[in-house]
């Protein structure tokens, strides 16, 4: 018989922290709310919560980094939302936030999520905050805590 490993959604006991970008605020603060609401659905504890804001999603890496570093959280939510100008100044903060993302993660060994919207337009980013499609923000909360307790189970008898 195959033996599958998940993590699954109980909050309890674990530690997160949330860094939201504060460009396009009124889209951002929708993130936050959906990640802290479904934090609290499936069990994070007030006290297991930490909010960190950042100018926008090209400093969202850099706070993951410092935040992971302390070795307090058990998983870290990147919030924030970049929407398509007539530059390719979208194309370097989307592409730079969600490397940077990844680089943390892999270098601390730590679920990093990208709750990011990236839109073309601003049509999509509110579809994407907490509208029609969905709220990423909450996606990114929820692919948290599945991680951390993945994480919690591979690292304790490889999951047993």
């Amino acid at each position: 018989m195959v033996r599958t490993i998940e993590g699954g959604l109980d909050g309890a006991g674990l530690h997160i922290a949330v860094i939201v970008s504060r460009f396009t605020e009124d889209l951002t603060e929708r993130l936050l709310q959906g990640a802290l609401d479904t934090a609290a659905e499936l069990g994070v504890p007030d006290w297991g919560l930490e909010v960190v804001k950042v100018p926008g999603a090209y400093e969202l890496p850099m706070a993951a980094e410092e935040l992971a570093a302390t070795g307090r959280y058990d998983a870290i939510v990147c919030a924030g939302c970049v929407i398509r100008g007539e530059t390719a100044h979208f194309d370097y903060v989307a592409g730079e936030s969600a490397r940077g993302i990844a680089e943390v993660a892999r270098a601390y060994d730590l679920p990093v999520t990208f709750g990011v919207v990236t839109a073309e337009n601003r049509d999509q980013a509110e579809a994407r905050s907490g509208g029609a499609k969905t709220n990423m923000g909450s996606d990114a909360m929820r692919a948290a805590i599945d991680m951390a307790n993945l994480f919690r189970k591979l690292r304790t008898n490889g999951g047993a």
